[in-house]
């Protein structure tokens, strides 16, 4: 792992070193240290050097060098690699090179450097060049050298230069792996199967999975064999598989996140969990720069095959720190599916769709629903599907068709996760009137479902649990309008959250935020009306 001394004091490098040094990774972090983070110098941006810093992780041996030496460097890396391949332990090489180039060729050294002579006097090149010439080169073997590798540069760029230019068509390839779990398969509700709690389907899902693929991996907070997880959703997996597979990490959601691209890359198949949405914010980096690019800009070459599970929504008091939804925000990174099960027997489904998907899914599993306990969510809980039953990502479900035949008396609630349940408890005067669509999958989007029951309805309620304004449902409401305005007897309603910074711990003050039963039956009298 190559990275310049600049970047040793951003956080994530604490969180790779911890992990490195508790776990004893083969890993070898190298970094080039010239003194200078752009503009700004050492001294101005920290406290200690890599090297000085690796020395306060017990477990990661630090080595420092001259960089500008090529004998040290050639057998200090040798053996340094060596060493990790035989005893499997991290090392961090501390390398002091100079500066000889600009940043860019807009921020230009003699901006605002005042050492450039300093610098040149260490290239390694004048340095090695030396070196071989005392050791018996002559003069004219290392010219012919440096022609005939200044003639392979030249050669390579000519032939770059031919090649020819993309087509506009390829910026569209690439997003996203072909997968082959495209059609629903397996019994979803066998005869004699129990009904189990959401979270009871999620877990089986994963032990069934655990039990089949030995590349399958559990890691997050709390998930170990001592908890299980803070809702146990993790239960008993370690008891079976083992603290290999399944175990702890400290509270480092960007380790956690940005970790399954190399364990997907050696073929390890992740499965990790963010303990609450709320805590998702610190892995953004490496869920947006990583795991979701690493397809795209590879070509194809290095998709991140993992699962990410994302505890979501407010459920009894949970407070401003523990009831977050955050949809609107996993939905604008392109190149991550999204999927927000409703029901047991849905999570199961999409959960062996997720793991056996070549690319990132992140699974936002209801905390209300997991076991039932919220009032009017009993439907969550189903029976269990058979171990072969798979649901492919991106296939709505229609839950409840409205029971009226006209269209100007029936009203379509396109919603998800929760919001089902709250349509499905609506009053009854109304509830005969009101068709229930369960998007399941956030991305990819079932808009075909949509648009078909959206001209079929005419009158068309978006709900969700997150604040409305810029919110993922007022763009599915912006798509509705689009694709099915000729079709439609009133403007699309958004109906969610007050617009507010947080949802606050007091009970009386959550109700008040939140969407419930009652609202949604305001909102679909509202729209009869119009």
């Amino acid at each position: 792992c190559s990275f310049g001394d600049a970047s040793i004091t951003e956080g994530e490098v604490a969180e790779a070193f911890q992990m490195a040094a508790l776990k004893q990774f083969p890993i070898l972090y190298l970094v080039q240290d010239n003194g200078w983070d752009i503009s700004a110098t050492a001294e101005e941006t920290r406290a200690m050097n890599a090297y000085e810093y690796a020395k306060g992780f017990p477990g990661i041996e630090a080595v420092t060098i001259d960089g500008s030496d090529f004998e040290i460097c050639y057998h200090t890396v040798n053996r340094i690699l060596h060493t990790i391949r035989t005893e499997r332990r991290p090392f961090l090489l501390h390398v002091n090179v100079p500066l000889l180039n600009h940043h860019t060729s807009g921020v230009r050294k003699e901006w605002y450097r005042n050492d450039l002579q300093e610098h040149q006097m260490k290239d390694p090149y004048i340095k090695l060049k030396s070196l071989l010439l005392e050791n018996g080169f002559l003069t004219d073997d290392l010219n012919k050298i440096e022609a005939a590798a200044k003639k392979l540069v030249t050669d390579d760029l000519e032939q770059a230069l031919l090649a020819p230019d993309p087509l506009p068509s390829d910026l569209f390839t690439y997003d996203f792996a072909p997968t082959t779990i495209i059609t629903e398969s397996g019994e979803r509700c066998p005869e004699d199967a129990e009904e189990k709690v959401m979270v009871d389907c999620a877990l089986i899902a994963i032990q069934e999975l655990m039990e089949d693929h030995k590349e399958c991996l559990m890691y997050g907070q709390d998930v170990g064999g001592r908890l299980g997880g803070v809702f146990r959703e993790a239960a008993t997996l370690a008891q079976k598989f083992g603290e290999e597979r399944v175990f702890n990490t400290a509270i480092q959601e960007a380790f956690i996140v940005g970790s399954t691209v190399g364990m997907s890359a050696v073929g390890l198949k992740p499965i990790v969990e963010v303990q609450f949405a709320d805590y998702i914010w610190p892995a953004l980096n490496q869920l947006f720069t990583e795991v979701s690019r690493s397809c795209y800009l590879s070509e194809g070459k290095w998709p991140v095959s993992m699962v990410l599970r994302v505890p979501i929504g407010a459920y009894g008091s949970g407070g401003p720190f523990h009831s977050s939804s955050v949809e609107s925000v996993l939905t604008n990174i392109r190149g991550i599916k999204i999927v927000y099960p409703s029901n047991g027997a849905d999570l199961k489904g999409l959960f062996k769709a997720a793991y056996h998907d070549p690319n990132p899914v992140v699974i936002l599993e209801h905390k209300g629903l997991y076991w039932s306990k919220v009032k009017g969510t009993d439907t969550a809980r189903r029976k269990l599907p058979a171990k072969d039953y798979i649901l492919p990502l991106g296939i709505g479900n229609m839950v409840q068709e409205a029971s009226v035949g006209s269209a100007e008396n029936k009203v379509l609630v396109v919603t998800y996760g929760m919001g089902v349940h709250w349509a499905l408890n609506l009053q009854s005067d109304i509830v005969n009137q009101v068709g229930i669509l369960d998007l399941r999958t956030l991305y990819p989007l079932d808009e075909n479902l949509i648009y078909t029951k959206s001209k079929e309805y005419n009158r068309i309620i978006v709900l969700t649990e997150e604040p409305v304004n810029n919110s993922f449902a007022q763009s599915i409401a912006s798509r509705i309008q689009s694709n099915c305005f000729e079709f439609l007897d009133a403007p699309v309603i958004t109906l969610g959250a007050e617009n507010m910074p947080a949802i606050p711990l007091n009970e009386i003050l959550e109700k008040t935020m939140l969407p419930n039963s009652l609202k949604l039956g305001d909102a679909v009298r509202k729209i009869l009306a119009y």
